[in-house]
Parts: structure tokens; sequence; C-alpha cells
């Protein structure tokens, strides 16, 4: 009887001299044969280091090269690299709530231009386009399509 070793777990089993011919019989179990057909390797996470299995097309794919066995060591490594003067749109650090400034100065989100009146499409404008400028005086209600049309076809407010 012949006995072969497994090629993964190195446990003896029997096999068919006949399978042996044709190339099979090197693995003792169906489980033992989807680990040997596996054909992508193991890598490290780069935050944590623990070993994580990427197929050759995740491996090809991948546009940093990174890799990251969870969602949130990815977001530590990105928060950590993209954020910030480092973030691709980072414009100073000034941010300012121009949308809760018209509502505590009590103006109705309206559009000046148009009249729609969906909160949910309103934006806040600056009369003279100067952001620096934030007073409630050069502030104004728009729409988005309005604020499209001030911006890009050069509309006067009246």
């Amino acid at each position: 009887m012949p006995k072969v070793k497994c090629k993964i777990c190195g446990k003896e089993f029997y096999a068919k001299p006949s399978h042996q011919k044709m190339g099979w019989g090197k693995y003792c179990s169906i489980s033992c044969q989807r680990i040997g057909s596996r054909t992508g390797k193991f890598l490290e996470c780069l935050i944590c280091g623990k070993k994580i299995w990427r197929t050759p097309k995740d491996i090809r794919v991948s546009k940093s090269g990174k890799f990251f066995c969870t969602k949130s060591c990815q977001t530590l490594w990105r928060n950590k690299y993209f954020s910030g003067p480092r973030h691709p749109n980072w414009q100073g650090g000034k941010f300012i709530d121009y949308r809760g400034k018209m509502l505590k100065a009590d103006a109705k989100p309206i559009c000046k231009l148009c009249g729609h009146n969906d909160e949910r499409v309103m934006i806040v404008h600056h009369i003279d386009k100067n952001r620096e400028n934030h007073y409630p005086s050069n502030l104004v209600w728009l729409c988005h399509n309005c604020h499209y049309l001030i911006h890009n076809y050069k509309i006067s407010i009246e």
C-alpha cells in the first residue's frame, strides 16, 4: 500500500498508484488541497504588524503598496499622513460656519435670486467674494443652481 505525505500538513495517507501517476494524491484532504492551491502570500499590516493574506490581484492593484489588516488600522495610517497641512485640500486651517452665522442672524434660508426655500440645497455666498469678510451683511442665501450661475456666468445679485 503506497503511503504518501501530505504537502501541507505532513500527515501520511493512502493514495492510489493510478492517482499518483496522474499527479494527484498530494494532499490528505480537501482543506489541505485548498491551502495548496492558493497563489497569494502573507504580508504584514503596516500599523500593527499582524500577518494578513493577500491575493496576487490585491497586491497588483494596490495604489499605495501598503496593506492593512482592518479598516481601523487603515484609518490610523490615513489620519496620520493625510490630516492638517498634509491633506491635499488643506486651506490654512480656517473654518467658519457661515450657515450657522446666517441662521443665528435670523436670515431665512430662501434663495436671493430664485426664491427657492429647500434648506437642504442652500449655500451661503459672499456678496463681495471676499472669504475673509464674513459679516452677515456680506452673506446671502443661494441655492446650488444660482450659486453656480453667479460664479460661472457672472450674474449679479440685486
